[in-house]
């Protein structure tokens, strides 16, 4: 980072020294855990503590005409709506979107941290929420009140933070239809829940996988019988639940097999991968916690990130029918769950995938085993439109600003479902999706954690993209073409709007 802080980076050190750390630490003490993970999460009142408690934040900035509310809709998950005028009479609409809803705990916690349990270590700020996606709002209004405080003008800016994205949005689509009048047309969308490849510059993330989540469940017996006595007669349902997989996915390899499950890679995405890996090199795959002998599935950094974010995979993340090793009998059980995630290109068709892969599951079941896959979700990815000469300039100003390095662009694996939403109702607004999960940050497991530097220089770009958002040449505000498969995208997202009862599906 450059040694003479610019005023907004100075100002965005101020903030988050003074202020936001001691209220983003508290918010980490809340267990707000999404609805998939707190099902009484109404009666449990966590997600109203954590709104209660930014709400009450976000009413002591230093904001001209700042409007703050909490929406609640009828049995829905509560969201932050927060209203900033523009200055110099602008027309503009800016939304800067993020969420306050967690991830379950998980195990395996260093000793000092803990899910709820902030620690501030040197550089880091452990603690569940802390970068996924908690310090988003304080990000978005510290940089909003920086702007003010200097006197730069900027548009008027709409800031939407939801409770539901860990459990995949399905509430936002209707908070955004009964607020879509006051939300406006949109010129400029800032996404502050994405990942970064270092810490070193802003990260832009310029695509988001889908995602398919469901239960694969094998059914043999009515109830488990001796293994000595039925092994060799009754097939085993986890070896037919496996062959079951392999008509999805080359085990060697993991390659997928279905065509529906596969996507294009749109011009252009092949060079930038050649570009970031460039950049990242060997860190593209040095921040996973490899196993001693554990090596990347392949050699090439650029050739990993394509896969990462254009390549279609799938992972057992749970299962049912299987005892605990301590409690396991010699039983043949009657049967085995799996739960499926499946991660989707950008440009695939997520509901034709999902009923693609339903039918290649359940048809000619071995051995007349009961087979069922039960899609929790079918939600999809999302391929950013080219960046506006303006806004392209403007990112790599602020990261050599704030950072000392220029901005680098990559593809992300996980989902936002919001964006494929965002991108079919405003075709002709810029995205800028960028966060702070880097390196080691383990998002979703144990010891996540927030780098402090990277959330302070952050909101600093953040502040300097708005401000060269409102200047601007007017005619320069072109309209570039959102990508072709938003429309469907969007088709796709609401028709997963909500869980079932059983449960609901995965955030990002």
């Amino acid at each position: 980072m450059p040694e003479n802080k610019e005023p907004l980076q100075a100002l965005a050190e101020e903030a988050w020294e003074s202020s936001i750390l001691d209220v983003l630490s508290r918010y980490i003490r809340i267990p707000c855990k999404s609805p998939l993970f707190d099902p009484h999460w109404q009666a449990n009142g966590y997600l109203d503590q954590a709104v209660a408690l930014v709400e009450s934040w976000c009413r002591e900035r230093e904001i001209a005409g700042l409007q703050v509310e909490v929406q609640r809709l009828p049995g829905r998950t509560p969201l932050l709506f927060i209203e900033v005028p523009a200055t110099q009479g602008q027309t503009d609409t800016v939304l800067l979107y993020g969420h306050l809803d967690k991830q379950p705990e998980f195990s395996g916690w260093s000793a000092g941290t803990g899910p709820f349990q902030p620690a501030r270590i040197g550089d880091r700020l452990y603690g569940r929420g802390s970068a996924d996606d908690g310090y988003a709002v304080f990000a978005a209004l510290s940089a909003i009140e920086s702007l003010q405080h200097l006197q730069m003008p900027h548009a008027r800016c709409v800031v939407v933070i939801e409770a539901c994205e860990e459990s995949g949005s399905y509430d936002l689509p209707a908070y955004i239809d009964h607020l879509s009048e006051r939300i406006g047309a949109l010129s400029l969308v800032v996404c502050l829940d994405s990942g970064c490849g270092d810490y070193d510059r802003l990260w832009c993330t310029t695509s988001l996988r889908g995602l398919l989540m469901g239960d694969l469940s094998v059914e043999v017996l009515s109830e488990g019988v001796h293994s000595g006595d039925a092994s060799g007669i009754v097939a085993s349902s986890f070896r037919i639940a496996r062959t079951l997989l392999s008509r999805l996915e080359d085990e060697r390899s993991g390659r997928i097999k279905l065509p529906a499950l596969r996507g294009k890679i749109p011009k252009g995405r092949r060079s930038e991968a050649r570009a970031t890996a460039k950049v990242l090199k060997r860190g593209v795959y040095e921040s996973f916690p490899f196993v001693a002998g554990m090596r990347p599935m392949h050699k090439a950094p650029a050739e990993l990130l394509l896969q990462r974010n254009f390549g279609p995979t799938l992972s057992v993340t749970a299962a049912s029918g299987l005892p605990d090793l301590g409690s396991a009998g010699n039983v043949l059980r009657p049967s085995t769950t799996l739960k499926l995630s499946i991660r989707l290109p950008p440009t695939c068709d997520a509901e034709r995938a999902t009923a693609e892969v339903k039918r290649t599951l359940e048809k000619d079941p071995p051995y007349g085993a009961k087979v069922r896959f039960d899609c929790e979700k079918g939600s999809p990815g999302w391929d950013a439109p080219a960046f506006a000469p303006w806004l392209s300039a403007s990112l790599e100003a602020a990261s050599r600003a704030s950072f000392g390095k220029p901005a680098c662009c990559m593809g992300e694996g996980g989902s936002i479902p919001f964006m494929a939403l965002l991108g079919e109702k405003f075709p002709d607004a810029q995205f800028l999706i960028t966060g702070v999960l880097g390196p080691h940050s383990n998002a979703h497991g144990p010891n996540e954690f927030l780098h402090v530097p990277t959330a302070k220089r952050l909101t600093a770009c953040v502040a300097q993209v708005l401000a060269d958002h409102c200047a601007r040449p007017q005619d320069s505000a072109a309209k570039p073409k959102g990508s072709r498969h938003s429309r469907r995208a969007t088709r796709e997202l609401r028709r997963h709007q909500r869980p079932t009862s059983r449960s609901a599906a995965r955030g990002a």
